[in-house]
């Protein structure tokens, strides 16, 4: 089986991009010093950066190409909390020199069937050598002028709504097949229901409490009615994290509404509290996101 450093880097990046659609838009695509792409009149550009660490993100057994799915939809989760359509991603790998070709031709296979999944064009990028795995994905969005969402919009009132539910995404392995709710955040975006919006990357008990900073607002939670996987605590609903959820608020006023015309009959949403006036807000239960909610670190150990 051949290794990295038994194969000439031109001909790796070779095999390895063949595997990579350019999507719609894209003029020049991976091969050049750059990639040149074409955005559509009228649209607003999201930009997001995001990486995965062997032994932290993910473990050496997992699938190569489940890897890769999650390098990319970690990204992808991000600019649905945007509400905004995936265009382009550039990635880039750094990888021990022992490392069996064959695992990253794999990989790259996955990432050609997630990204066509999702239409997402693969320009570009980088494979370099490093002591430890990592995959590094920058990923370009767009959406309509004025028509995304941040979480700074929310307000003392607002009704807090998460989709699908919480819990166990690592060890279920959940972390590396999830879907992100990008036709639910387009669908938010375009309703102007939600308020301010973000996905759950790092577990509920950490993304709301920065949620409520940034809109200025505390937060109360019910916590019996936080939606959970079977056989999950309510801790750890608030503490596993990478569930890649919506986490939004919704005025009062339109609550009824979101209830009623919500498009999306497999993708369940939850109302599990609000935010409120005072700043001063703590998960119940007093979990302390420094010694209990750390599943990164629980992941390497």
């Amino acid at each position: 089986m051949k290794r990295l450093d038994q194969v000439r880097e031109d001909d790796l990046v070779k095999e390895l991009i063949r595997h990579l659609p350019a999507g719609s838009g894209t003029l020049l695509a991976a091969g050049d010093d750059c990639a040149v792409l074409k955005a559509k009149l009228g649209s607003y550009l999201v930009y997001k950066t995001d990486c995965i660490v062997e032994g932290v993100h993910y473990l050496p057994e997992d699938r190569p190409g489940l890897v890769a799915r999650k390098a990319l939809c970690r990204n992808l989760s991000d600019i649905a909390a945007m509400g905004g359509v995936p265009r382009w991603a550039l990635v880039t790998v750094l990888t021990p020199p022992d490392k069996a070709v064959r695992y990253w031709t794999t990989f790259y296979r996955g990432l050609g069937k997630t990204a066509r999944e999702f239409q997402l064009g693969i320009v570009g990028g980088e494979v370099s050598r490093s002591r430890q795995a990592a995959i590094s994905v920058a990923m370009i969005g767009e959406l309509p002028e004025n028509r995304y969402i941040t979480r700074t919009g929310g307000r003392a009132g607002d009704r807090i709504f998460i989709t699908g539910k919480l819990g166990g995404s690592f060890a279920s392995r959940r972390h590396l097949t999830f879907t992100p709710r990008l036709k639910e955040g387009q669908w938010l975006a375009e309703q102007r229901i939600a308020t301010a919006m973000m996905d759950l990357s790092d577990g509920l008990g950490s993304d709301l409490p920065r949620l409520a900073r940034m809109s200025r607002c505390g937060y109360s939670i019910t916590p019996e009615a936080l939606p959970r996987h079977r056989g999950c605590t309510i801790e750890q609903a608030i503490c596993d994290g990478e569930d890649y959820e919506l986490l939004f608020t919704v005025p009062p006023r339109r609550v009824a509404e979101l209830r009623q015309s919500w498009p999306f009959p497999k993708t369940p949403i939850t109302e599990i509290g609000a935010l409120t006036r005072s700043t001063t807000s703590k998960i119940p239960s007093g979990f302390d996101h420094f010694f209990h909610c750390q599943p990164d670190k629980k992941r390497a150990s």
